[in-house]
């Protein structure tokens, strides 16, 4: 069969503009609505933020280093791999594909589809196009399906194409909440919050009931509610899939893993600033004005929206949706694109698909590999089952994030003579604070909600069958070979 080659084509811009843009999507606009109803004080939601921005931009520092130790397709599975074997390589990408990587593609194609609402009213979860024994299909899935059909396509064409892409909508994105930003800023008389939320009960945890929250309870629900910010984070390790098509790949991944993810963290935290400037947190969830609902009970969770109504009228829920639309669009075109990276690694070490470790002869992409995760998230959007799906998988991404840090310090003792172009600083410090930290947030997840760590759990595990599966035909093909 003949297979063609990745082309380095991506620059430190093209780079960061996949990890910013893969992260930002449409969770910054509605997250800070759970969260302030978790923990009840703005001292504390703002906090949430930050501790989320601080564990991803360290984690990212340890991704750096194993990004220039290893620049090949795959990324995060190949260094997983490389530390502990692979089984724990594969389990990852099972779950990769199973959900991570899918679901996450399924579900912003609906918050795409959703949004796209506003302006068509005809696109809606209550337009019904098919409905046979229960089983719904909208206006709005068949828009999501459309929307990853036709990105799935584009990626098909060749890297250069889609990083253009994700570079354009990136700017847009990151330009529209600059707009918002400034404009939350700079015109005070919008300033509805700032009474209320800036004052004595800043630091006042509480929750929905009144009742205040200190000690091990509030550590719980502190776990349970950085899940929103941290999800609203995620996506940030896709640029390290296509380490094989990044230009100078050493130098360039761990600068645009840091740059990007330091920049998101920024633009979240300022957000919410402006968000507690603008509304009050506390709010009646059958009050009739954007104010009087506040911060936790936002029509639809719609923080950002409510905030763009104050500030500019009844245009501004306009103005949002077509913010939020380019926002997903630029995410679900991340997802896409570095997704199948994953999967070829995987199918060249036997593991996965041998067709999905087969690049397009003349255009240089896994063909294969996105036209089944293309596939996979139609379905999971169809079934609508990716929403639960994603709220398991959170669990179970964080878990392997921490696997992967303690990677960087398991390598550093088994694989010491590796050329490390780029070395973290602080170490061993930095991986096993993230490491710390974040098993704290995976513990207070386990106490708090233990269905769905249960359930992310059992998610990986699911992999079990299915490695032995195709392990066995490698071990099969050795013995024939021989």
């Amino acid at each position: 069969m003949t297979t063609g080659h990745f082309k380095r084509a991506m620059g430190l811009l093209d780079a960061t503009a996949v990890v910013v843009g893969s992260m930002i999507g449409s969770g910054i606009f509605i997250v800070s609505a759970e969260t302030s109803q978790l923990l009840g004080a703005p001292g504390w939601l703002l906090m949430a933020w930050v501790a989320a921005s601080l564990m991803t931009f360290a984690a990212a520092v340890c991704y750096g280093e194993l990004a220039a130790m290893y620049p090949q397709a795959g990324g995060q599975y190949i260094f997983l791999r490389q530390a502990y074997g692979p089984l724990f390589g594969f389990l990852y990408g099972w779950t990769l594909f199973a959900v991570i990587q899918c679901g996450t593609i399924a579900a912003v194609a609906v918050a795409f589809a959703k949004f796209l609402g506003v302006f068509l009213p005809i696109v809606s979860a209550k337009t019904f196009l098919l409905d046979v024994g229960g089983w719904h299909f909208t206006s709005q899935q068949l828009v999501a399906l459309m929307v990853i059909t036709l990105l799935t396509y584009i990626n098909c064409q060749g890297i250069s194409t889609a990083k253009m892409i994700q570079t354009i909508f990136t700017v847009s994105k990151v330009s529209a909440v600059l707009l918002l930003i400034a404009c939350g800023l700079l015109l005070s008389s919008n300033w509805n919050g700032l009474p209320v939320n800036f004052g004595a009960d800043f630091w006042k945890a509480q929750n929905v009931k009144g009742e205040i929250l200190t000690g091990l309870p509030l550590i719980a629900i502190f776990s349970l509610a950085m899940v929103g910010p941290l999800f609203s984070s995620d996506a940030w390790n896709n640029v390290t899939f296509a380490g094989e098509e990044v230009k100078d790949a050493e130098k360039t991944l761990p600068r645009s893993l840091m740059y990007g993810t330091l920049l998101v963290g920024l633009l979240y935290l300022v957000s919410n600033i402006v968000y507690l400037l603008i509304l009050p947190m506390h709010g009646d969830p059958n009050a009739t004005t954007v104010v009087g609902r506040g911060i936790q009970y936002a029509a639809e969770k719609r923080v950002g929206t409510a905030v763009a109504e104050i500030l500019f009228g009844p245009i501004g829920a306009q103005l949002m949706a077509g913010a939020i639309m380019i926002s997903t669009f630029g995410a679900l075109n991340g997802c896409i694109l570095s997704g199948p990276r994953a999967y070829y690694a995987m199918a060249k070490d036997g593991l996965f698909f041998k067709a999905a470790g087969v690049l397009h002869p003349e255009k240089g992409v896994p063909t294969f590999g996105l036209i089944i995760q293309g596939i996979w998230a139609a379905v999971l959007t169809t079934t609508g089952s990716y929403s639960n799906l994603l709220e398991y998988v959170v669990f179970a991404a964080l878990l392997f994030y921490i696997l992967t840090v303690a990677a960087l310090i398991v390598l550093r003792k088994t694989a010491p003579g590796q050329l490390r172009p780029f070395k973290v600083p602080a170490y061993p410090l930095l991986p096993i604070l993230y490491v710390l930290f974040a098993s704290v947030v995976v513990i207070g997840q386990i106490y708090s909600s233990p269905q769905y760590s249960g359930f992310g759990l059992l998610i990986i595990l699911s992999g079990l069958p299915a490695y032995f599966l195709w392990h066995r035909k490698i071990v099969v093909g050795k013995k024939e070979v021989h």
